[in-house]
């Protein structure tokens, strides 16, 4: 039986850094669930299916990877899905202790769900999709930072503005 993971996260917008953090969990685990959070405290720019399918649509060359949605609590997501690991990215120091938070109230909610965290690819370590969203808002270019399919939807998102 092969091991299934869980990447979650906003993805508002999917951004290089995250989309190395799936691939390399793609590489570890039999099954890759990126899991669209739907965060109603969130202003979110894209809605959860255009999210999803920009995401499906990046990742449609890795046969392992599957992009669902849920608004739910991670750990029950998981566990439907019989998940045994969840996936997160960090950047820098900065985000470790919001991560251990949440880790740490994941372990007491299920403690048979393991956390792995992946470092970012050195030349994502500075990227989130609040910075992309800005720069895309007043026409900067954020080719290299995004996939091509998401600075297209960027920037029609933004055209409609």
């Amino acid at each position: 039986m092969s091991k299934i993971a869980v990447v979650p996260g906003s993805f508002d917008p999917l951004t290089n850094g995250h989309l190395d953090i799936i691939k390399r969990a793609a590489r570890v685990f039999g099954e890759v669930r990126v899991a669209v959070m739907n965060n109603s405290s969130k202003n979110s720019l894209f809605t959860v299916e255009e999210r999803m399918a920009l995401i499906a649509e990046v990742t449609a060359a890795l046969p392992n990877v599957k992009v669902e949605s849920s608004s739910g609590l991670l750990v029950d997501y998981a566990k439907k899905i019989k998940a045994s690991a969840i996936v997160r990215g960090l950047r820098a120091v900065s985000d470790f202790e919001y991560e251990m938070q949440i880790t740490s109230m994941n372990r007491y909610l299920d403690e048979s769900i393991e956390t792995f965290f992946i470092m970012t690819n050195n030349q994502y370590s500075f990227l989130s999709s609040s910075i992309v969203k800005e720069v895309a808002k007043y026409g900067g270019s954020i080719s290299g930072l995004v996939p091509l399919q998401v600075e297209e939807a960027l920037k029609k998102k933004y055209e409609a503005y």
